[in-house]
């Protein structure tokens, strides 16, 4: 939304940037309102949302104004204004502001009501429906700002790369890598998806350096590497720790059990 927004109705990208935010909330609502009412949860919900993805492909693919099968470019003119910056230091402040933006709301979420009904919801919904909570209502809301922050990574995507196309957008590497961060770093914790999208790009960086020079071998290793966290450290990285310290403030010195 942001480049269609900035290319065919000359929005400031900045203004785009809001719209890009708004559409993909209403986008996030639609899905999950249709996913929701037939009651999928759960594995089922996450391949439905992949199948989302893959029809919004299919029609950007077929459209004009989505650039069709050869993509958007945004011109290039580099200003504050125009959120195109000489050098990359403009655009490391940018996505520091947007993840800060995503720890304050994902921290607001763990300590806040809404947050103390997601986790209800998520353990049990027959229970919470039992002490006055809404369910469908929750998780609506859930998948609002779901789809707000994951807007808001897009637009900064096309800002950088100033390209796009409808592989780029909606093609199932994207969903499953967001996928595979926050399971690798950790749900359900703060820093987890930061610590697992890190982790990713760092695995994939030094495999594609060592192993670049034999076609496939990188992607194998790097496979064989996140089966192995996903066998061995289920909580993830942050949730591993976490559990792990948890565990051992608990545990009696030896003194004690002496005594």
């Amino acid at each position: 939304m942001q480049v269609i927004a900035q290319v065919h109705l000359g929005c400031n990208p900045w203004i785009a940037l809001l719209l890009a935010i708004g559409v993909s909330a209403m986008v996030g609502l639609c899905v999950g309102a249709l996913s929701f009412r037939y009651g999928l949860k759960g594995s089922y919900f996450a391949l439905v949302t992949l199948a989302f993805a893959e029809v919004f492909r299919i029609v950007a693919l077929s459209v004009a104004f989505t650039g069709a099968g050869v993509g958007l470019m945004l011109p290039l003119s580099e200003s504050f204004s125009n959120m195109q910056f000489a050098s990359r230091a403009g655009y490391v402040w940018l996505v520091l502001g947007l993840v800060t933006l995503a720890l304050c709301t994902t921290a607001w979420l763990r300590h806040s009501r809404f947050g103390a009904y997601l986790q209800a919801v998520r353990d049990n919904e027959d229970a919470a429906r039992a002490i006055g909570v809404d369910p469908f209502l929750v998780k609506l809301w859930a998948t609002l700002i779901s789809g707000a922050l994951m807007g808001s990574g897009g637009a900064f995507y096309v800002q950088v790369f100033q390209y796009i196309d409808p592989g780029l957008a909606f093609g199932p590497h994207t969903s499953v890598e967001a996928l595979v961060g926050a399971i690798v770093g950790g749900m359900g914790t703060l820093w987890g998806p930061v610590v697992g999208a890190l982790t990713l790009h760092v695995l994939a960086d030094v495999t594609r350096n060592l192993f670049g020079q034999l076609p496939g071998i990188n992607m194998v290793v790097y496979g064989a590497v996140l089966v192995l966290i996903v066998m061995f450290m289920p909580r993830g990285i942050s949730g591993s720790r976490f559990h792990l310290f948890k565990n051992s403030s608990k545990s009696p010195s030896i003194g004690k059990e002496h005594v």
